[in-house]
């Protein structure tokens, strides 16, 4: 998540599986699986970079877009039609590199610790928010402003330069690039402390706790609860205010990720086809989604169900929409009741095992009438050479990162459905929506009782 871009925008098909309609991206003409065996793959790969280079930049001068830079200004934001190229470059760019290393190093560019120390050091102590926009500065000033040696802190930034984070104008001074801008922005500074100061200690833990509790579910039997003395994430954000607030600033990022910016909900369903709908959003927080539907669909309301905390008395709902997103204490594991058409879920089952993600299920069942639906927006995780090997890498580190704090899991299409079947036989997948700008797809689900 170094730089916010644009969204995954795929040529979409429909296949009819086991009576469930679902997308997947078409093939492309250069198939995401490597071809590694053949002896001419490294050529191929520079006439593909090179065409496609080609092709990205006359899209880019045609619609008057600047071209991929490190500058600070940068931004980089592409349009839909060009999405299919950047893909096919990402690929063959990070195919072609990997070939030419050596397999010790192959090994070393996915298993460098030092790499998340190094971005750890430079968002702890806020260099980027040192540097004003367009400015610059010394190694010798920022090692006096937080307290380190020349040569500590010329070591630790020249290793971001590396990374393209920050550079060196001149000699011994300090400037942005897009990234470093991008790192001075709190949240994703935020999120960067957060992942160098508790993502990756629990993570070293994962295979002690696979080894500890095999195939456990349990939210008390983690790498997190390994490497914290025994607490849950629960236990450390009730009683570590500090760690607290990196959690949530963690987790507040996760609208800077391509593809899951609260903004795409109003195009990810057709909302506009549930006409003058109550929802119910089940575990709604301050209700962002709710303002998002409100504000873009005039005949719904919702109502946000959480605990009073999580809820922050609706301080972030503007005033015109206050008649339509109201606010009701509860939460996913309370039973339900408020009848309503529809019921709307938000990256909720995700982050809990199967067992807690049925209890989830089974509250609801008390208010729910026979046709209703449940909207759940969250991922279903693609078979393997589906997407583009950048999406996919990303998209397994994060299903990774789900087992480490709670034993929870991405889940493949048949896993949801099992998920459904064991909750209740009466909740049926229809179908799963899967939007061209997102990378969350809706599952509609309709209640048979």
């Amino acid at each position: 998540m170094a730089i916010k871009i644009a969204p995954l925008v795929a040529v979409l098909c429909s296949s009819l599986l086991s009576g469930v309609l679902f997308s997947f991206p078409l093939a492309s003409a250069t198939p995401y699986a490597s071809m590694a065996g053949n002896s001419s793959r490294i050529v191929e790969l520079a006439a593909q970079i090179s065409s496609n280079v080609a092709q990205l930049q006359g899209q880019l001068s045609a619609q008057d877009l600047p071209s991929p830079s490190f500058n600070e200004n940068f931004n980089a934001s592409y349009p839909a039609n060009v999405t299919h190229l950047r893909d096919s470059l990402l690929d063959a760019t990070a195919e072609l590199h990997e070939l030419l290393l050596d397999p010790l190093l192959v090994l070393f560019k996915f298993a460098s610790i030092s790499n998340l120390a190094i971005i750890d050091a430079v968002a702890r102590y806020k260099i980027p928010d040192m540097i004003p926009p367009g400015g610059r500065m010394s190694f010798e000033e920022i090692g006096e402003k937080i307290g380190l040696e020349t040569n500590v802190i010329r070591r630790f930034l020249r290793s971001a330069m590396a990374m393209h984070i920050l550079e060196e104008p001149e000699p011994g001074m300090v400037g942005h690039t897009s990234i470093s801008r991008f790192l001075a922005n709190p949240a994703i500074n935020g999120w960067a402390e957060f992942e160098g100061r508790d993502t990756w200690p629990a993570s070293t833990r994962i295979v002690d706790a696979l080894q500890k509790w095999p195939n456990s579910q349990q939210p008390n039997e983690t790498a997190w609860v390994l490497a914290n003395n025994g607490k849950t994430v629960q236990d450390v954000i009730a009683t570590e205010p500090e760690r607290a607030q990196r959690f949530i600033n963690g987790r507040s990022a996760i609208d800077y990720v391509p593809g899951y910016n609260m903004s795409l909900l109003s195009t990810a369903y057709d909302w506009a086809s549930l006409g003058a709908a109550k929802i119910v959003h089940v575990g709604g927080a301050m209700g962002q989604a709710a303002i998002e539907l409100t504000k873009n669909f005039p005949d719904i309301t919702v109502i946000v169900q959480d605990s009073k905390a999580m809820m922050g008395g609706g301080q972030l709902v503007p005033e015109d929409l206050k008649g339509r997103v109201l606010f009701e204490e509860g939460g996913l594991f309370v039973p339900q009741n408020e009848t309503v058409p529809v019921y709307f879920f938000r990256l909720a089952f995700r982050g809990l095992g199967d067992q807690f993600a049925q209890q989830i299920l089974k509250a609801q069942i008390p208010a729910l009438q026979p046709g209703v639906k449940l909207l759940i927006q969250d991922v279903v995780m693609p078979e393997q050479n589906v997407v583009p090997l950048w999406k996919e890498r990303t998209q397994r580190s994060v299903d990774m990162a789900l087992q480490v704090f709670g034993n929870g899991r991405e889940r493949y299409l048949d896993e949801w459905k099992a998920l459904f079947a064991a909750a209740d036989e009466r909740f049926v997948l229809e179908k799963v929506h899967v939007p061209t700008d997102s990378l969350l797809d809706i599952i509609e689900v309709t209640w048979k009782g």
